[in-house]
């Protein structure tokens, strides 16, 4: 009798030739890039640095497509998008010391956002580890101290037979769910160093699955089933899971309305009957997700940003799908399921009974409407008409990237992304300068479709110099710059709590006659013109940036109330 542990898998003759005939030349850096491509990965994002040139010599001789960028945070930024929109683990390339800690901001946020990301750093050399004051250059007591509170695994190597199986086990990491950015350094004589180790042809990775305890689905399905007034409140978990198609079927099923959070956008169809859209920061929907009386969450924390600041009281009973173990039951007690929010779902699927309730889409018009009002009542028309145009000009499927600004806050709420995994946004870290080196990280992925980046003025200045990344690889990105002069949600936030900014206000260049300088073909554009202008910049191959002069406002927020 054959047991599946029994069986091993016989290398082909080819496999067995580049074994025990490897080609001269080769250094640990090249058992990197071969454990990365018998993985399957194609596209490798970075910059070097010295201990780091093993790995990146070693990609000369790989089919490895390199996207170098020019500041190791947006290298990071470029790699998490490539993750999200790809599924994919994105490797990222580093250096030691000053080049891996610049990428923390990226990592930070890839974590929240659950993006897939392979970093791999250098270190000093071997001789050096354990944390003594040698003096090499880069030198760390701990590097990977670094970032354990950071990303989802560490993972260490020493001599470079253990390069293949730590690349491996990293890989598995950061695609078993929750999905995330992992860590593995190695150091600089390893990577230089003559190797006897045969070519890595094979690389097979197999992310473990997370299905929910049937015990709790059957409780979970039960509850829907008889709840009078249920609601589902739909996070980035479900689009990381690619579970849309079945979220739609079970709010079907239950006549549930849905709540999309900021990170869940497009998780549910925009205008569907049972759609309450995503203005999370809006106490009419607060009100509405209150009175239900079983609550669905699914994929989602319950966070800040989810809750409305954390005043959402559920009065009802609260059932929760979270793949993060972290974030299950942490705001709020629930029925909490430690699963993937696909594997949940289907589960729910096979289980609930059907309920119908032709007065849910009546209520939700009706919240809608209580929240039309309310916008409509603070004379924003120049917002809404700006987001309007953006959307306009925007191709249905084209992804689009925002960095942390008004305008973006804007979209969190009222922007419909019409499709899942096309809108990515820096919420869930917070951290200014995704927006335009993660477009083209997605640009990178899929080059079928024109990429939108979105950014202020000041979050623009930290990625300026990716316009010679988009130049260099002739990256199909429009970016958006919406030039107010300053930090503008700060100049708001101090003036509304101080009565005066300080520290808002800022310098900048001309950002057209900027993007020209690099090659990159620029306008100004004005509210009447955008959709126009933005339409024709992303229809044209390559980069464009497009300036916006407008000073935005945000729409007031009802959790101070």
């Amino acid at each position: 009798m054959t047991h599946d542990h029994d069986l091993v898998l016989r290398p082909t003759a080819a496999q067995t030739e580049a074994a025990l005939n490897p080609p001269p030349g080769r250094n640990g850096g090249d058992l990197v890039v071969e454990t990365l491509a018998g993985l399957g990965a194609t596209t490798v994002f970075g910059l070097p640095g010295q201990h780091a040139l093993g790995m990146f010599d070693a990609l000369r001789r790989s089919d490895l497509r390199y996207i170098g960028l020019r500041v190791e945070n947006n290298a990071g930024f470029a790699a998490d998008a490539y993750g999200r929109i790809t599924g994919e683990a994105a490797p990222l390339l580093l250096s030691t010391g000053p080049g891996a800690l610049t990428s923390l901001a990226a990592l930070q946020e890839a974590r929240a956002a659950s993006a897939p990301v392979l970093a791999i750093s250098s270190q000093i050399p071997t001789a050096g580890l354990g944390g003594g004051r040698h003096g090499y250059l880069h030198e760390l007591p701990d590097q990977s101290a670094s970032f354990r509170g950071v990303v989802k695994s560490v993972h260490t190597v020493r001599s470079q037979s253990q390069i293949p199986s730590a690349i491996a086990e990293a890989w598995t990491s950061a695609l078993t769910v929750p999905h995330g950015p992992v860590w593995v350094e190695i150091p600089q004589d390893v990577l230089l160093s003559e190797t006897p180790v045969p070519v890595v042809t094979g690389g097979d990775a197999f992310p473990e699955e997370l299905p929910p305890r049937p015990e709790l689905t059957a409780v979970a399905a039960d509850l829907l089933s008889r709840a009078e007034r249920p609601a589902i409140i739909a996070g980035g978990g479900v689009v990381r899971a690619d579970a849309s198609g079945k979220l739609r079927q079970l709010a079907e099923r239950l006549s549930a309305p849905v709540v999309t959070t900021f990170g869940g956008k497009g998780a549910f169809p925009w205008t569907h009957p049972l759609s309450l859209q995503s203005w999370l920061e809006d106490r009419h929907t607060t009100d509405f997700l209150e009175d239900a009386d079983v609550l669905l969450v699914v994929g989602s924390g319950l966070g800040e940003l989810s809750s409305n600041y954390h005043t959402f009281k559920p009065r009802g009973r609260v059932v929760q799908i979270e793949a993060d173990l972290g974030k299950l039951e942490s705001n709020h007690p629930a029925l909490g399921i430690h699963a993937d929010a696909r594997l949940a779902l289907q589960a729910l699927l096979e289980t609930v009974q059907e309920r119908t309730d032709p007065s849910a889409p009546a209520r939700v018009r009706e919240v809608l409407e209580k929240v039309r009002e309310r916008i409509e009542s603070q004379e924003l028309t120049l917002e809404q008409g700006v987001l309007a145009s953006v959307r306009a000009a925007l191709p249905p499927g084209a992804p689009s990237f925002w960095d942390m600004t008004i305008l973006a806050y804007w979209a969190w709420s009222a922007f419909d992304a019409k499709a899942p995994n096309t809108m990515h946004s820096a919420q869930g870290a917070g951290g200014l300068g995704y927006g335009f080196p993660a477009a083209l990280g997605a640009a990178a992925a899929d080059p079928t479709h024109p990429v939108l980046a979105v950014s202020g003025d000041g979050g623009a200045l930290y990625s300026i110099a990716e316009l010679a990344t988009a130049r260099q690889y002739g990256l199909n990105v429009t970016w958006l710059i919406v030039d107010d002069g300053g930090y503008g949600i700060l100049r708001e936030y101090m003036t509304d709590a101080f009565g005066r900014p300080t520290a808002t206000e800022l310098t900048r260049p001309d950002y057209v006659a900027l993007a020209e300088s690099f090659g990159v073909p620029g306008v100004r554009t004005s509210p009447e013109s955008l959709e126009a202008d933005l339409a024709k910049a992303l229809s044209a191959p390559g980069p464009s940036v497009v300036v916006l002069p407008a000073v935005l406002r945000m729409f007031a927020p009802t959790h101070t109330e």
